[in-house]
């Protein structure tokens, strides 16, 4: 029988010789990095790299040992890139973002929100701009992107993302046919609540609208009532004002409390959302690429190699530099059949070291790099 111990010994010794070849390659690396400084040639050479791994792929004994044989080196190669890019120094040409000293100045700003009066976007919009903000309604999520990015508004507020029925899609895929950027985020609670006309009873109740979140968000309350149809609307606050302009006590809406008391209707049911700390990100968006001192969250769209393992190599940039992923977010690419971008948010503000380190690989790995925003 083997004796255990032996074998672990001999583990170890090979092991530290292992931890000695690799410094003394990460030495080298350095060289490297310094003489590509020097010539201005990129970290990243795909066809040098793919033909190393096929070399040393090929010395090993067995099928097997080819595929880890691989593996281990792609990552010991990814290691060396991503010393090489800290190495190399910072450069102004990663992003055009424009450090301020504050988003927001004291003036009135005109501020497209999403919905009519009443939708939890403009509450969140108040809760952000004040009283003082002029508030301008807006029916459609692109109709606020374009008054933005054109000078009819000086920002626009979207709901992102739902704590329980996730991203709000269409928003994401905005936000790349724009210019604008992503410049602060406000998080609320949302209750939703069944408004009917006052003296409305729940058994009269027959159509149900609301906005298609609104409808995810409270849908076990829905599935308990089954003689209730569930109407989409294009937000909660218009649908409010249709059950009050209609009158008809056979119809409710699913919104908000700030919506009962905009369109003079009752609340038939409180809370009826099925995560009962349901809470919706919000984004503001504005004109300029700029953040402050204080930003401490970055949105990036990344588009990657159609290629086996390219979203783990991406994301290993964050793990290297030790920077925490809050969300990602997948949406396919128009045009390219079964291709995906990814948005992806981090933690960390564009002058750390580590951001910096980790976006100049990502841009020169990736087939495609936008940062959206850092708030």
């Amino acid at each position: 029988m083997i004796d255990l111990s032996v074998s672990r010994q001999q583990i170890d010794e090979i092991d530290s010789q292992i931890v000695d070849l690799f410094e003394k390659r990460m030495a080298v690396s350095n060289e490297v990095a310094k003489y590509k400084l020097k010539t201005g040639k990129p970290v990243f050479d795909k066809e040098r790299e793919e033909q190393k791994l096929e070399k040393l792929g090929s010395m090993s004994h067995n099928e097997f040992n080819e595929r880890a044989v691989r593996e281990l080196f792609s990552q010991i190669m990814s290691i060396s890139r991503k010393y090489q890019y800290g190495v190399l120094p910072h450069t102004e040409d990663v992003t055009a973002f424009q450090k301020v000293e504050q988003i927001v100045s004291g003036e009135e700003q005109r501020v497209y929100y999403f919905g009519v009066p009443g939708t939890h976007t403009q509450q969140a919009m108040e809760d952000v701009f004040g009283a003082g903000a002029q508030g301008i309604s807006c029916q459609s999520f692109r109709g606020i992107m374009e008054a933005v990015e054109k000078g009819k508004a000086d920002f626009g507020v979207l709901p992102i993302e739902n704590s329980s029925t996730g991203g709000i899609t269409a928003n994401y895929d905005l936000l790349l046919q724009y210019k604008n950027a992503i410049v602060a985020q406000h998080v609320m609670k949302i209750d939703q609540c069944l408004l009917a006309p006052a003296g409305t009873k729940p058994e009269e109740i027959r159509k149900v609208y609301s906005h298609p979140q609104g409808l995810l968000q409270c849908q076990q309350y829905m599935e308990a009532h089954p003689g209730y149809e569930g109407i989409e609307c294009d937000s909660t606050a218009a649908a409010a004002r249709k059950v009050a302009e209609e009158g008809s006590r056979a119809q409710a809406a699913i919104a908000s409390r700030r919506a009962a008391k905009e369109y003079g209707l009752e609340i038939v049911a409180d809370s009826i959302q099925q995560e009962k700390n349901n809470c919706t990100r919000f984004i503001i968006i504005g004109p300029k690429e700029i953040y402050t001192e204080k930003s401490n969250k970055l949105a990036l769209c990344i588009e990657l190699p159609h290629q086996s393992g390219s979203l783990y190599r991406i994301l290993s940039h964050f793990l290297y530099n030790d920077l925490n992923m809050t969300q990602i977010e997948s949406r396919p690419i128009p045009g390219k059949n079964w291709e995906y971008r990814f948005f992806v948010d981090v933690e960390g503000n564009l002058e750390d070291a580590a951001v910096q380190n980790a976006l100049r690989g990502i841009k020169e790995e990736a087939a495609f790099l936008r940062v959206l925003g850092n708030f």
